[in-house]
């Protein structure tokens, strides 16, 4: 397990070299070049930060964090802002302490998000993950729009040796949902995983669906801690954000999965979802195998953020 975080993260170091680029080399040159922290250093950093994807609100209050730590410890060089700067990015993103609550309990996970986000890939790989947890979980294709997205699942669901329910085309998602509730109390699964559909274009059809799949889960599984993930592709910047904002209007939304932050140079977006939107990013996403899909920790993000 160590060898596979030590792995993801030498990823997450090269995934992140064009946003280390973006951000982290101009902030090490305002550091460098600066001889007194003033307010025009003050202003460099937040000018890197927002052209970072970092976003407006959470830059503010980064720098904020900043001048007040600076005061409190009495720093007088620039250089030595660096460590601040980083956990000052770190707290922004802070999970909290029930992030993961749904691996412990008897739960429900939708997943919902627009095409080729790389929604569909990302159900496959936590069902594996969480089955190598040693957790009994179910699959339920109720993406039932997208033609291949079921015959995907289902590819994922074999790999993995967990059982699927649905993947027909055309099918009603409800339907779907209901069926796999069904099997996942007949069959005592710890975690029923659902591959949602997610239309923006047309944000009605998508609150009524999801209405509609939240009515069959109160009803027929009370007992079910209920958790709705939204994947976002990192690639997107802020555009990510938009529709993580259009996502939380339409559902319960309870965190975020974070894809394709390899080879982006709008890795920023990451610290902004969780600062603008309070919700959490959970899980970050750099690359196409199962282990490239891993728990996000704020830390490890900022320290290869700013690795060297």
């Amino acid at each position: 397990m160590a060898g596979e975080k030590q792995g993801f993260f030498k990823r997450l170091v090269s995934g992140l070299s064009k946003t280390r680029d973006n951000i982290a080399a101009g902030i090490d040159s305002i550091f460098s070049g600066f001889s007194s922290i003033d307010d025009d250093f003050y202003e460099e950093i937040e000018e890197i930060l927002v052209m970072g994807d970092i976003g407006i609100n959470t830059t503010n209050a980064i720098i904020e964090n900043l001048k007040e730590q600076v005061k409190e410890k009495k720093i007088k060089e620039p250089s030595e802002c660096k460590q601040l700067l980083m956990d000052s990015i770190v707290k922004q993103m802070d999970v909290g302490e029930t992030a993961y609550e749904f691996e412990n309990r008897k739960s429900v996970v939708l997943v919902i998000g627009v095409n080729g986000v790389g929604k569909t890939t990302s159900v496959g790989k936590l069902a594996g993950k969480l089955k190598d947890q040693g957790k009994k979980v179910i699959l339920a294709a109720a993406d039932t729009f997208r033609a291949a997205a079921g015959e995907q699942l289902t590819q994922w669901a074999h790999r993995a040796g967990v059982e699927i329910i649905g993947g027909q085309e055309g099918a009603d998602p409800a339907a779907v949902v209901y069926d796999a509730v069904q099997a996942a109390k007949a069959r005592k699964a710890d975690i029923l995983l659902c591959d949602t559909a997610g239309r923006l274009h047309n944000k009605k059809n998508l609150m009524e669906e999801l209405k509609k799949i939240y009515r069959i889960l109160e009803k027929e599984y009370p007992e079910a801690y209920l958790e709705t993930l939204v994947v976002l592709d990192g690639t997107t910047g802020q555009n990510a954000l938009v529709q993580a904002r259009q996502f939380a209007e339409a559902a319960n939304v309870t965190g975020i999965i974070l894809t394709k932050l390899d080879g982006t140079a709008k890795g920023g977006i990451a610290v902004a979802i969780q600062s603008e939107l309070d919700i959490p990013v959970k899980y970050i996403g750099v690359g196409e195998t199962i282990d490239d899909l891993q728990k996000f920790d704020p830390v490890e993000f900022v320290n290869a953020l700013f690795h060297h």
